[in-house]
C-alpha cells in the first residue's frame, strides 16, 4: 500500500518543531508574549496546511481516464483555496482579538511555517518510485 501522504506529514513535524523553537526564542527574547504569539503564529500555518492536506487526498477509488488529471487539479486548487481562506480568517481572528501579540514573533513564524509547508513538494515517496520501476520494463 502506497502512503501518498507521508511527505505532507515529515512537513507537519518540520512546522510542529520550527514553530516550537522559535516559540522558545520568542519566549527567552519577549517574554509569555513572545512564545504564545510564536505558537499561534505557526498554528495558523499547520491549520492551513491541514485543511489543505484533508481537502487535496485522492479518492479511494481512483479510475484512470481523460478527465483524471483534471479532477485532481481542480481538488488541488480548492484545497488551496480553501487553506487561503482558513489562514485569513485565522490571522484576523488573532490579530482582532489578541491585543499583547508580538507581531515580529507571530509573523516571522507564520511565514516559516508557510515556506516550510511549501518544501513538500521536493520530498520524494520512495514507496511510490519504487512502484514505478516495477511496473517499467
Amino acid at each position: 500500500m502506497l502512503d501518498s501522504a507521508k511527505p505532507l506529514r515529515i512537513v507537519l513535524g518540520w512546522q510542529v518543531v520550527t514553530t516550537l523553537s522559535l516559540a522558545v526564542i520568542g519566549g527567552w527574547l519577549a517574554g509569555l508574549h513572545g512564545a504564545l504569539s510564536a505558537l499561534l503564529g505557526g498554528a495558523v500555518a499547520i491549520v492551513g496546511g491541514i485543511v489543505f492536506a484533508f481537502l487535496a487526498r485522492p479518492p479511494k477509488t481512483q479510475s484512470q481516464g481523460p478527465g483524471t488529471a483534471w479532477d485532481g487539479l481542480g481538488r488541488i486548487l480548492k484545497a488551496e483555496g480553501a487553506k487561503v481562506l482558513v489562514i485569513v480568517i485565522l490571522l484576523w481572528l488573532v490579530l482582532a482579538t489578541y491585543q499583547e501579540v508580538v507581531l515580529v514573533g507571530f509573523i516571522g513564524t507564520f511565514i516559516a511555517a508557510v515556506i516550510i509547508f511549501s518544501m513538500a513538494i521536493f520530498l520524494r515517496n520512495s514507496a511510490q518510485l519504487d512502484a514505478g520501476k516495477q511496473n517499467v520494463d
